[in-house]
């Protein structure tokens, strides 16, 4: 029995000497499988978890494969935040004490944040790449703390959202009355500058009742809405300017049996806003691209990290002048069909490209999308 343990304890020994040598060979990036361990990371951090990011997250994953990042020591990731500016906070310290990352976007969560803005500047002293995506630093105080943003040009898309929501009170005979805006943070850059948007473009027949906040609780967006309806008797509008306060905009005028009473119009595609508008219950879409949001954060990074001149000279042509730190990808103006009152010359089709419903949804189908 002991000749036995002894040719078994051989043949334990020789294959754990066996997998031995083969992860020492691993370890210099010999045959494996997995990522090489001087691979440089790239991290994207979003603001909320939504399912808009799903689209960018597609995006990135698009952009990786575009852009070969595994054959350029590169990878890519997204870190979901909790919806608090604490959370963003505390994930841009713990990046500054990892070595492997080269690159971080962000889409940041309070524009005028100097807590946010010190920890990306902290990243850029360690060598760390910093850009801003789909929410903004305010400009005029912490433009420093990111060399570049991508994403919408949200006044644009503020006045764009307006402009097609003036139209469709005037087809609905309303000359006069109110409206309300929801978003998460009212000082966030994106929503500030779409609420500010929608204001000039709407005009001053109509009256903005009130610009309500529900930090990213959904239960508490659900009751802005119940609330709006309740206190103000002159409401005719409900914008909504996050993604999730699409869905609940509409859920909550159909509850309240409100729906003719009031106009529609929302940022942004969630799968279940789709679904809304398709019903009846959501009248016009303003709709950003954040799959190519995703593409180019990609392309963008990996030039910075590079220092691929001639790219970042492309996206960037007119850097150095008046926001020419600013790459603005597409919008969309989605209605249900062409019934609606909402037409194509009310947009510049340079600056918006204008949807009936079905073409949208044919979009995403070829990109494997359930929103956007």
């Amino acid at each position: 029995m002991q000749s036995l343990h002894w040719r078994v304890f051989q043949v334990l020994f020789l294959c754990l000497a066996s997998l031995a040598v083969v992860g020492c060979n691993n370890s210099k990036g010999g045959k494996a499988s997995g990522p090489k361990t001087n691979t440089k990371r790239i991290i994207f951090l979003t603001n909320t978890d939504d399912p808009f990011w799903d689209a960018l997250l597609s995006g990135l994953k698009e952009g990786d494969k575009q852009h070969k990042l595994a054959d350029a020591g590169l990878s890519v990731s997204r870190d979901v935040n909790d919806g608090t500016a604490a959370g963003q906070i505390e994930k841009l310290r713990q990046y500054a004490t990892q070595d492997d990352i080269a690159g971080v976007a962000i889409s940041v969560i309070q524009a005028d944040s100097l807590a946010i803005a010190e920890e990306m500047r902290n990243l850029q002293k360690k060598g760390v790449k910093v850009i801003s995506v789909d929410g903004d630093v305010n400009r005029k105080q912490f433009r420093d703390a990111r060399t570049y943003y991508i994403g919408t040009e949200n006044f644009v898309g503020g006045k764009a959202l307006g402009t097609a929501t003036k139209a469709l009170l005037e087809a609905k005979g309303f000359k006069e009355g109110g409206y309300v805006q929801y978003a998460g943070y009212t000082d966030n850059d994106n929503a500030r500058s779409r609420m500010d948007g929608v204001k000039e473009a709407i005009g001053s027949a109509y009256t903005q009742l009130d610009r309500m906040a529900d930090g990213t609780d959904l239960p508490k967006a659900y009751d802005n809405v119940r609330y709006a309806i309740q206190n103000h008797k002159n409401l005719i509008a409900h914008i909504g300017i996050w993604a999730y306060n699409a869905p609940c905009i509409a859920d909550v005028v159909k509850e309240t049996g409100t729906r003719d009473k009031c106009i529609v119009a929302t940022f942004d595609a969630q799968a279940a806003a789709i679904t809304a508008l398709e019903a009846g219950n959501i009248d016009v879409m303003v709709v950003q691209n954040p799959f190519d949001m995703g593409v180019q954060t990609v392309r963008l990074l990996k030039a910075m990290i590079k220092d691929d001149q001639a790219t970042i000279k492309e996206m960037f042509p007119r850097a150095g002048s008046e926001d020419g730190d600013v790459y603005t990808t597409g919008l969309r103006v989605v209605v249900p069909n062409a019934k609606s009152p909402v037409k194509p010359t009310l947009f510049d089709p340079k600056v918006v490209e204008y949807m009936l419903l079905p073409d949208f949804k044919a979009w995403l189908d070829k990109y494997r999308l359930h929103s956007s």
